[in-house]
């Protein structure tokens, strides 16, 4: 199940009492894990004072709704305080790269839906992070990833229920996105339509959007413009609190 498929790293350094934790949702298109956005990011995380656990969920074969249940089921496990660490249950957040954000976005939205399969709301997060999300299955989608997460032929309700973009509401929780004009693999239109239903819902959002960068960089610490995404991102989780200035000395990620 979930909880044997998850990777804990706990907040560090001298992170003492009850701390966020975010699940992390590596890509992969549906059909595997990318490693690099995997642990590499949970200990980028714990070095900003947040428990950091990172998911292996179900991909092709398997198909939808197994990924999504064992978001939630790791979601719940986090929240519920079924490990070893101390976590804030009203600070679970959730970080997914391309495929694992679009499957982070379906975890934010899926109350929208009207399904009750779907909508189980102690496994909302409280908010997300999402890099270079499949966010859509109907405009401009990544095939790949719809074909190993639906099938072939999926129907058009099927489509929209799984399409974050168009299931946000004043619920949703707020998100912090990033994208590359240039991705040939998922287009940046996903983080920019999924951004603008946020705004339009009255929902906190913070996106960025930078000219050159291939599908897939991870924390992008070879690349002098996505690179930037990690101090970014730790000063908008500062903001919301967090974290606090005793872990901002790693807000500017890996060296």
């Amino acid at each position: 199940m979930a909880a044997r498929a998850l990777t804990a790293v706990p907040a560090r350094p001298g992170a003492a009492g009850a701390r966020p934790a975010i699940l992390v949702l590596p890509g992969g298109g549906y059909a595997r894990q990318a490693d690099h956005e995997a642990e590499p990011v949970a200990e980028w995380l714990a070095s900003l004072g947040i428990h950091a656990f990172v998911l292996r969920y179900r991909v092709a074969p398997d198909r939808h709704p197994a990924p999504l249940e064992d978001a939630k089921e790791a979601m719940l496990h986090i929240r519920k305080g079924q490990h070893r660490f101390a976590v804030d249950p009203e600070r679970i957040g959730v970080l997914g790269f391309s495929a694992g954000g679009h499957l982070a976005a379906t975890l934010s939205t899926a109350a929208a839906t009207g399904n009750p399969d779907l909508d189980v709301p102690a496994a909302v997060p409280d908010l997300s992070v999402l890099c270079y999300p499949v966010a859509s299955l109907t405009h401009e989608a990544h095939q790949g990833s719809v074909a190993n997460l639906l099938g072939g032929a999926p129907p058009s309700d099927l489509l929209r229920a799984l399409s974050p973009e168009l299931n946000v509401t004043p619920r949703t929780p707020p998100a912090f996105l990033w994208h590359t004009a240039d991705d040939d693999a998922v287009p940046v239109s996903n983080s920019l339509n999924y951004a603008r239903a946020l705004f339009a819902a009255g929902v906190p959002a913070e996106l960025h959007v930078f000219p050159q960068g291939r599908h897939g960089l991870g924390l992008a610490a070879d690349h002098p413009g996505p690179r930037q995404w990690t101090a970014l991102c730790a000063a908008w989780l500062q903001r919301a609190g967090w974290t606090d200035s005793v872990h901002q000395a790693a807000a500017a990620g890996p060296a």
